[in-house]
């Protein structure tokens, strides 16, 4: 590649230098390319002696020709400028040492120009490709923006949709669970849920898959219909079959339990619920009418086993004025007085109650089982029309759950869209029509209580017919009255309205029987102050000391006894007829102490009565705080101060004189 030329002649100690020479027309480029592979050459490792250093010495003078084939790179265009300037020919002898490349290069140029040739067919018939991909490209642009627009029509109803199918597809646990199985505590749950299906297919029928299911939820529904029918029936069957079966337990415990049931079928099977609650009346009628029968026969033996009958003031003379008032008799007034008579108690022969305590057991017993009757007839047989309502925001019961957006769009201008301000004008007849339906579902409550309980009510009013028939004595008469009233406002306080109507009805068949009564007795005493108690065979009655002492001490019983029956001081019909009482009881003391000329021993026998009447209201401790007793205290004290002062005027004008 170049000539080399070492300095063997030098000193020895100098280092060896191998310069290399190259040819003048070698261009800057191929000179690098040689020096690169010199450099090269030098790298690798040699056997024999030492290398040698190599340097670039001077190139040579000889004027030589590029060698045939030497490309034109190679050779240095400065040269040729130099050489051309010495020896213009030097480009035809350079053309001829490149004559075969030059032909080379125009084959080259040749197959270029055919590929170029073929180039621009490729391209012509691309940019046709082109032209269709693009126009197939902004196509799928458009279909791209539509599929989006309907991708994001699908999310909007993807909930509902996916909501709606969850709603009216049933469970294989739940349709098994109705089909194989007997009713019980899992049906509470599961029948919930499978009205809930049920509701969302009849609402949603415009719907084909729910179409498809209408007839598997027909079913499903006539056989928990059916299963339930038998359920409640035998659940009824104990009370209809013993009267010894605990009403309230199986009422509390059981049936209240199973009311979502009772409430599916009113809801899904009205004719089943309604046969139902015949059953039920009809047993429960049976059994309050067999329990109630015996308890008041039970009661009607006792009774006849005590005879009290009303006499009147004045012919309970014989009978002896140490007698003390009976309080505990009185107690039969109060929920807390005595304990109530049992029917068994009736086979003991010896047994005997006051007509009041019979009178009591009957109407407290009537009083918790009527009030426990309605309580759970309200609960039972009250239901709602509509099953609880489902999420709003994936609920599909509304009709526009489903709609595309455009339907939306369209109803949001419609009435359907804008209907706030009919919502808020028809509030008023909403809460009419909800009042209405809470009328009608209380009186369905009441007739209801009523078909149970006439029977029942029938034996009570029979009951107090014979205790008020013939009249009792005034005060049992007083203490039944009292009890009616507390008997009334407990079963108020219970919300049992038709059982309050009952015992309005009781109360006032017995306020006339006792302002019959005191009106007797009244009457009776004006009589015999005035002396006409005889008749025409008879003689008149002869009025004594013990007489007038006998009526003011039963005057007294009288008194506190009302008293201690009164809660309210202003009680009009008791504390009148009292008052016309007393006015005729002072009319009997005037006109037998008139029968005395002595005025001192009239005053004297008229102090002496008074003080009778006063002793005796003091001992009526449970009543002296009252405040009629407190009256009736200042006005005979009144009078028997004046009976002293009028003894002692008479004495002092005797002594005058």
């Amino acid at each position: 590649m170049s000539s080399e030329e070492s300095d063997d002649g030098a000193d020895a100690s100098q280092p060896k230098l191998l310069y290399t020479r190259g040819y003048l027309w070698r261009s800057s480029r191929l000179l690098r390319f040689f020096h690169a592979l010199d450099q090269k050459d030098l790298a690798a490792p040699k056997r024999g002696s030492a290398k040698m250093s190599r340097a670039i010495g001077t190139p040579k003078e000889s004027i030589g020709l590029p060698p045939k084939g030497v490309s034109s790179w190679m050779i240095s265009r400065r040269w040729v400028r130099a050489t051309q300037a010495k020896q213009p020919d030097l480009s035809e002898a350079l053309a001829s040492t490149q004559e075969k490349e030059f032909v080379e290069l125009h084959e080259q140029i040749q197959t270029s120009v055919n590929l170029l040739d073929s180039l621009e067919s490729f391209l012509s018939t691309f940019q046709k490709d082109l032209t269709a991909v693009s126009g197939q490209i902004s196509e799928l642009q458009d279909r791209s923006k539509d599929i989006d627009n309907r991708l994001k029509s699908r999310r909007k109803i993807e909930k509902p949709l996916s909501s709606l199918i969850t709603d009216i597809i049933i469970p294989p646990s739940l349709a098994t669970l109705i089909l194989d199985t007997q009713v019980g505590e899992p049906w509470i749950t599961a029948i919930d849920e499978f009205e809930r299906h049920l509701e969302i297919v009849k609402a949603r029928l415009r719907v084909k898959a729910a179409r498809d299911l209408g007839d598997v939820v027909e079913g499903l529904r006539i056989v928990a219909a059916t299963k339930l029918r038998v359920f409640f029936l035998a659940l009824f069957e104990p009370i209809r079959n013993s009267v010894t079966t605990n009403m309230q337990v199986i009422q509390t415990s059981v049936l209240i339990k199973y009311r979502p049931l009772f409430a599916f079928l009113r809801r899904q099977a009205a004719p089943v619920a309604y046969e139902l609650q015949r059953s039920y009346v009809g047993a429960a009628r049976v059994y309050y009418e067999t329990g109630f029968r015996r308890y008041a026969r039970s009661l009607g033996y006792i009774k006849v086993r005590t005879t009290e009958k009303f006499d009147l003031i004045v012919n309970e003379l014989e009978k002896s004025d140490d007698v003390p008032l009976d309080l505990e008799r009185l107690a039969n007034a109060q929920f807390d007085g005595p304990s109530i008579t049992l029917a068994y108690m009736a086979d003991d022969k010896t047994y005997k109650e006051h007509p009041e305590a019979l009178f009591r057991s009957v109407l407290l017993v009537f009083m918790d089982n009527a009030t426990a009757e309605y309580t759970f007839v309200k609960t039972f047989f009250t239901i709602d029309s509509t099953i609880p309502a489902l999420d709003s925001q994936k609920s599909l019961l509304s009709p526009s759950s489903l709609l595309s957006p455009m339907e939306r769009q369209s109803n949001a201008g419609s009435d359907y869209g804008g209907r706030s301000r009919a919502e808020s004008a028809s509030f008023a007849g909403a809460l009419d029509s909800a009042t209405n339906a809470a009328r009608e579902e209380q009186a369905n409550v009441d007739a209801i209580w009523r078909q149970v309980f006439d029977p029942v009510l029938g034996y009570v009013q029979t009951f107090v017919k014979t205790v008020i028939e013939p009249p009792p004595p005034i005060l049992p008469l007083l203490t039944m009255i009292r009890l009616t009233e507390h008997v009334v406002t407990e079963i108020e306080n219970r919300a049992c309205p038709p059982g309050v109507t009952f015992m309005f009805g009781l109360r006032l068949q017995m306020w006339p029987v006792f302002q019959k009564l005191m009106n007797d007795n009244i009457e009776a005493l004006k009589k015999l102050a005035e002396g006409s108690t005889g008749g025409y065979f008879s003689r008149a009655t002869v009025i004594t000391e013990a007489t007038v002492k006998s009526i003011c001490n039963r005057y007294i019983r009288f008194f506190i006894a009302f008293v201690i029956l009164t809660e309210k001081e202003d009680e009009t019909m008791i504390f009148s007829n009292l008052l016309r009482m007393r006015q005729e009881v002072e009319k009997l003391i005037q006109r037998y102490t008139g029968q005395t000329s002595d005025a001192v021993a009239r005053a004297t026998a008229q102090s002496t009565f008074y003080e009778i009447l006063l002793r005796n209201l003091n001992k009526g401790v449970q009543s002296v705080a009252h405040p009629k007793s407190q009256h009736e205290l200042a006005y005979w004290a009144k009078l028997e101060e004046e009976a002293r002062r009028k003894i002692v005027s008479v004495q002092q004008t005797r002594t005058r004189r």
